[in-house]
């Protein structure tokens, strides 16, 4: 089956039938705070059978096999004495098996620690130590990063190989005398919606990760409300080469797609070069993505698949205006479905009409339902700020400020924060609006427009300021990826001595059609003077997160000293870029050179 490319664009989809199947779908959970998520994998197990749910590189599980596997593993916890509130961590490479072992733990009250399968030594261990488990179940595969973080645990771990070793035990072997029936009331603890059923963990991007609260009730929220919006069906396959340690990976994109009785093409990573056929091969009829991902393929060679696949929709969230257009074209998508949230948000957005360049849109009829606002930013103190009677003040019409979420006592508006109450108490900024009100800060700067899209601007911190003027990072990078011959670009801000602020600086990886001009030329036309960069660095590549996000903070640091940097430097002087050399950096230092 392959799709016909498209000459324009598709007409948008209605944005009422979108909202309405979300609200559709999540109008019961309040309703049963006894129905989690590992009981619907029991009730669509019994409605879809033999179907496929999920579909690995080694080994594919129906809808009645992930039941099976999932109650197995829940007696298993039983009978090894694990009770309601306490952690196992889990340390495993995308396949099936995974959401099996989770779904069947939590479904006995014990909460699940998602561990990143790239960490290793004292950042591996600072996530076990966080989560405090009482085992880890580790992928035999992963066995040299368990070694490599053991010496710097506060605690010794029990550890649940899953896996063929040396001694042949395994997890999967040790569940497997147990029934797979759907567990009988009275048969383990009674779990509920408000229970904890995961942790999971920020990319630490800005220091060590964070272990996210994840509840019984976020799940279902989430599942169920991507299930209206996506209107998944029994035909439908989800192509996910995410994390399954992340939200969207691990809990959105297979959750989503299997509540309508559908499939989950499950693979161990991204490739650009394989994408394409096997996006095709697989039948997957939906991709969720991460904007990089997009954008890595629309600067990728020509490749025969590229348009002969059966996708109707991509769904994920950052993806750039300056990405967006290409890569709907280019491989002829119908329908690109971008959203905003967060582990652990309590504001999430929707662009279903597919706005370009937009995260979402809160229509007329969820206005009273929603938590979002947004209010102006202090980037000197990087507060939101306060007016004369102590209250923060909303941002105007396309005026950037910080996002924030309302809290309540409802479940869906709760911070259900992290493991550390510090860090929990960080995130809560209280007399917003009145006094004794409390708000989640997301740290994203937005923009909503008048018409109710909201936009991203930039995480706070990655905006500076410079020449009395904020600069927003992520604007900078998106009009630098306009020019020729620009592969990828990082932008950040960077002292100068004598200068109050920062000055922006972009590391660029580029190609042989890349020309300095060129740049300057484009920049010239869609920046202000003050946004466009004074510096530019050209690197190899990039470090990333393994979500794909830029690992800016060494490059900052680093500055623009040609004598600690290897790399081809440039910085604006006369309205041109030249060479910057030891002697020009001097001049800069010294104060000599007006910049």
């Amino acid at each position: 089956m392959a799709a016909s490319p498209l000459s324009q664009p598709s007409p948008r989809p209605s944005s009422t039938s979108g909202w309405i199947g979300a609200l559709e779908r999540t109008a019961r959970i309040d309703a049963q705070p006894e129905r989690i998520f590992p009981r619907v994998i029991d009730e669509l197990a019994a409605r879809h059978g033999a179907a496929p749910a999920l579909i690995g590189t080694d080994e594919t599980l129906s809808h009645r096999e992930l039941a099976a596997r999932q109650n197995r593993y829940a007696r298993w916890a039983l009978d090894l004495g694990l009770a309601k509130g306490e952690t196992v961590a889990l340390l495993m490479t995308n396949r099936p098996d995974f959401l099996a072992i989770w779904l069947g733990i939590t479904r006995v009250g014990v909460r699940v620690a998602l561990l990143n399968t790239n960490l290793r030594d004292r950042s591996l261990a600072h996530c076990i130590d966080v989560a405090a488990p009482r085992i880890l179940i580790a992928d035999r595969e992963l066995a040299e990063a368990v070694a490599s973080a053991e010496p710097h645990l506060v605690k010794r771990l029990d550890i649940v190989w899953q896996g063929m070793g040396a001694d042949g035990a395994s997890l999967s072997e040790a569940a497997a005398g147990y029934s797979e029936a759907p567990l009988q009331d009275g048969e383990g603890p009674a779990v509920g919606v408000r229970d904890e059923a995961l942790l999971i963990f920020t990319s630490g991007t800005t220091g060590l990760p964070k272990a996210a609260r994840v509840s019984h009730h976020r799940i279902m929220m989430w599942t169920h409300w991507f299930a209206g919006l996506i209107d998944a069906g029994a035909d439908d396959r989800m192509y996910n080469c995410l994390p399954l340690y992340h939200s969207v990976g691990g809990v959105v994109a297979p959750g989503s797609v299997l509540l309508g009785g559908g499939a989950v093409v499950i693979r161990q990573k991204f490739s650009a070069s394989a994408f394409w056929r096997d996006v095709t091969e697989s039948g997957a009829t939906m991709f969720q993505y991460i904007g990089e991902l997009c954008r890595y393929l629309t600067v990728a060679p020509p490749d025969p698949f590229e348009r002969r696949h059966a996708l109707r929709l991509c769904t994920g969230n950052g993806m750039r205006p300056d990405v967006w257009e290409r890569f709907r074209d280019r491989f002829a998508i119908p329908r690109i479905l971008e959203f905003y949230a967060a582990t652990e948000g309590t504001v999430s957005l929707y662009n279903v009409e597919g706005k370009l360049g937009a995260v979402g849109r809160v229509p007329s009829f969820m206005a009273r339902r929603s938590p979002a606002l947004i209010v102006r930013h202090d980037v000197e103190t990087g507060l939101p700020l306060r007016d004369a009677a102590g209250r923060c003040v909303p941002a105007e019409p396309d005026e950037s400020g910080e996002l924030l979420g309302r809290l309540s006592s409802k479940a869906e508006h709760s911070f259900e924060g992290y493991t550390s109450a510090e860090e929990t108490s960080r995130k809560v900024v209280r007399d917003v609006l009145q006094p004794g009100d409390a708000w989640m800060r997301t740290g994203d700067l937005m923009r909503r427009d008048v018409q109710g899209f909201f936009y991203f601007v930039d995480r706070i911190g990655d905006t500076f300021r410079w020449k009395g003027e904020n600069v927003a990072t992520n604007e900078v990078a998106e009009a630098i990826g306009n020019c020729p011959g620009v592969i990828e670009a990082s932008v950040y801000g960077v002292a100068v001595s004598g200068a109050e602020g920062r000055a922006g600086m972009a590391a660029l990886v580029i190609g042989p059609d890349f020309e300095l001009e060129a740049l300057h030329a484009v920049l010239a036309e869609r920046l202000p003077a003050y946004a466009r960069p004074l510096f530019l660095r050209i690197v190899p590549t990039f470090a990333h997160t393994e979500t794909f996000k830029q690992k800016k903070g060494a490059l900052a640091a680093e500055g623009f000293d040609p004598s600690r940097i290897r790399d081809v430097l440039y910085v604006c002087l006369d309205d041109r870029y030249r060479r910057l050399d030891p002697s020009l950096f001097k001049e800069i230092c010294e104060g000599k050179l007006r910049l």
